[in-house]
């Protein structure tokens, strides 16, 4: 039956009769069965979503973030992908499949304050993947005035994270995947950082990057810890040089002058598919055989790996912990 004449019906009880003594070669038994089938169809279809663990994945429409997103859809996850532009939104979702965009441009701290509202609202939680990051050629600074590695690679994460602690907590068990990087390794080419300051050096964006990378990952072990035997289990996830739309728009002068006589060796190196790079972010996200640990760094090969946490000491996790409470509380 139409929509146009179903007002019909309720305001003249022979309208709809009349309608169906017009149409006597219908089979109303056959298309009132198929229209029940595709009915519970979509029932059973939202039920299931609604029956899901969810996960959501940041800088989730391109790169390594949406084979995570596909991986983890293909795993049963209800998905929601985060990203800046809703043109990549839309395709990351037409390649995903059943999945949710939401736009929101994480380098802006009242963004990111308000995409954890809204999804902390939303109830519990299994998956969080902090894949949002980058770095940069050209140094930049975000609409906060914060310098982009040290606001995306650490800061973004740091605020959506603690926005949904509760969420991961009722979800439990769930998993905080932190995406790292062997950027950290440049970094530390000059030195362990102090982090009295965002910035201490002259801007070389690998090393930035990588210095921004070490502070996550400090505030990674740290969360590990204060979540410890809470059915929330906490790991970063190294994917490893991926050819990624980022690792695309890399120049030397990304380098620092030290390591620039190697460029063309460590272009060479990030041809790795992006879907490669995903595989340990899966793993880390969904993988049976890490439950009721927390804790662990995983490496490109799936295994766990130490490589990345040498320079991890109580003083300097307390002076990150330190400098994110000082520049967050100024913005």
């Amino acid at each position: 039956m139409s929509n146009r004449t179903q007002p019909a019906c309720h305001s003249c009880g022979y309208a709809g009769e009349a309608y169906l003594d017009a149409l006597p070669a219908l089979d109303l038994s056959v298309s009132l069965g198929l229209h029940e089938e595709s009915w519970n169809g979509r029932l059973r279809k939202e039920r299931r979503k609604h029956m899901a663990p969810k996960a959501v994945i940041t800088g989730g429409t391109r790169g390594i973030g949406v084979e995570v997103a596909i991986e983890l859809a293909q795993r049963g996850y209800a998905i929601t992908v985060v990203g800046r532009d809703e043109e990549h939104g839309e395709q990351a979702v037409r390649r995903i499949g059943d999945a949710r965009f939401i736009q929101a441009d994480l380098s802006v701290l009242a963004e990111v304050r308000a995409l954890g509202a809204r999804l902390a609202e939303e109830g519990p939680l299994q998956v969080l993947v902090n894949n949002v990051g980058g770095m940069w050629s050209t140094r930049w600074e975000t609409a906060d005035g914060i310098e982009a590695s040290f606001a995306l690679n650490h800061l973004s994460p740091t605020v959506l994270t603690e926005a949904l602690l509760d969420a991961l907590r009722t979800g439990r068990p769930s998993r905080v995947v932190d995406v790292t990087s062997s950027s950290i390794s440049v970094a530390l080419m000059s030195g362990t950082p102090v982090y009295q300051e965002i910035e201490h050096d002259e801007y070389y964006g690998m090393a930035a990057s990588g210095r921004a990378k070490l502070a996550h990952l400090a505030y990674n072990q740290d969360l590990a810890q204060r979540l410890r035997d809470s059915g929330v289990s906490v790991f970063a996830a190294d994917p490893g040089p991926s050819a990624t739309p980022n690792a695309a728009e890399m120049t030397p002068q990304i380098l620092p002058p030290a390591l620039r006589p190697h460029w063309e060796q460590i272009r060479q190196g990030v041809q790795r598919p992006a879907a490669d790079g995903a595989r340990p972010v899966v793993f880390a996200a969904a993988d049976p055989s890490l439950s009721d640990q927390t804790g662990l760094v995983i490496g490109d090969d799936c295994t766990t790996t130490n490589a990345l946490t040498t320079a991890l000491t109580p003083e300097l996790i307390t002076a990150v912990d330190a400098l994110t409470e000082r520049v967050l509380k100024r913005n």
